[in-house]
């Protein structure tokens, strides 16, 4: 059995179960193959978008395009829970004592809640990382599924997943740097791309963390 024919089959066993399903889409190789996956298996699916500032004009690009290419998604979004210590923190930003830190899994808890469906995917691999192999072969024995929440990617590799985009000639999503790909944050690479490509980006991200200038200062004074 190959790796689409497994994650299919561990998908198969939650659409037994419910016809419904949330997605955890962070626009990113592993959910967006995640959800070309599940998506001709159920009846609806709601995508959820984790931001880390809201309208950045290359992520609604990206957002549109999904929308266009899989019409029958419910699109929806909220804010990141690592903006919770951010906030908190005061990273970039005038620290605010009273936000309530959150988990990943109070946002899944919440979601689910709002949009009344219980079996939640989210596109986390083994080949993460130590802690995500170790987390994930505790699910091995059940599908991967635990308390509702999903991973049928678990024994991917990223040239599975890279396989699978080509072979579905899906377009591979942005990447901020040569490293491995994360999403947009306080990052040197995330920032000096954003100034290349979408500077109005830039621009939006520090209206919400003003402080934020500080790393393409630092960096361009170290630079001259």
């Amino acid at each position: 059995m190959n790796k689409v024919e497994q994650a299919n089959r561990y998908i198969d066993l939650i659409r037994v179960k419910s016809n419904e399903a949330l997605l955890f889409l962070s626009l990113g190789k592993d959910s967006l193959v995640l959800l070309d996956l599940i998506y001709p298996k159920f009846d609806r699916i709601v995508c959820v978008f984790m931001y880390f500032v809201k309208d950045l004009e290359h992520i609604n690009r990206w957002i549109g395009w999904t929308k266009a290419k899989y019409p029958k998604i419910e699109f929806v979004q909220a804010p990141h829970w690592n903006l919770t210590y951010i906030l908190r923190g005061g990273l970039y930003c005038v620290p605010n004592p009273k936000v309530k830190l959150l988990k990943l899994a109070d946002i899944v808890q919440a979601m689910q809640l709002k949009y009344g469906a219980y079996y939640t995917f989210l596109g986390m691999k083994k080949a993460d990382g130590m802690n995500r192999r170790l987390m994930l072969k505790g699910y091995e024995a059940n599908g991967y599924e635990n308390n509702g929440l999903c991973y049928p990617l678990a024994d991917w590799t990223q040239m599975d997943i890279l396989a699978y985009m080509r072979q579905h000639a899906l377009p591979e999503p942005v990447r901020y740097s040569l490293k491995a790909s994360s999403g947009v944050g306080f990052n040197l690479d995330c920032m000096l791309w954003l100034k290349e490509n979408y500077p109005q980006d830039l621009q939006r991200i520090y209206r919400v963390f003003p402080m934020s200038e500080r790393i393409l200062f630092e960096y361009n004074n170290k630079n001259k």
